[in-house]
């Protein structure tokens, strides 16, 4: 299997390692993308800039969905309008809020930051390339 460019900038954005928490209820467990450490024409980046990125960054990767996200408490019928994510989707989610930690991956000195966020307080989901959404402050 050849793996192109844009699907290795994905994984080394989105590296595989385990969350080590399971949402319950209505909550989606997120991974938050992590900041390059060089630039493309391979200047490494000093370390205030990845921290401005990391914490900036408002695109993640859905990793799991709790058991009532996107359904009514009341009945747990599933929403009008369906699920708005799965896992897998790629969203944008708030700057602030959520419950945020990192997790050390093998492959990189960057931890991976994963956030959990209620079912509402996800924002949309990136039908482009998520990797060209940039951070703001």
């Amino acid at each position: 299997m050849v793996i192109t460019t844009s699907e290795s900038a994905l994984v080394e954005a989105f590296p595989a390692v385990e969350a080590g928490i399971q949402p319950f209820g209505s909550r989606v467990l997120i991974q938050i993308r992590t900041p390059k450490n060089k630039t493309s024409g391979g200047i490494i980046l000093h370390s205030e800039t990845k921290d401005t990125e990391k914490w900036n960054t408002q695109v993640g990767k859905v990793v799991s969905v709790g058991p009532l996200a996107f359904k009514n408490r009341n009945t747990m019928d599933s929403w009008p309008e369906g699920s708005w994510c799965k896992e897998g989707d790629f969203v944008r989610v708030a700057k602030y809020g959520g419950d945020r930690w990192e997790v050390a991956t093998d492959k990189s000195d960057q931890p991976a930051m994963f956030v959990i966020f209620n079912d509402l307080d996800i924002i949309g989901r990136v039908t482009g390339d998520p990797l060209k959404i940039k951070a703001f402050i």
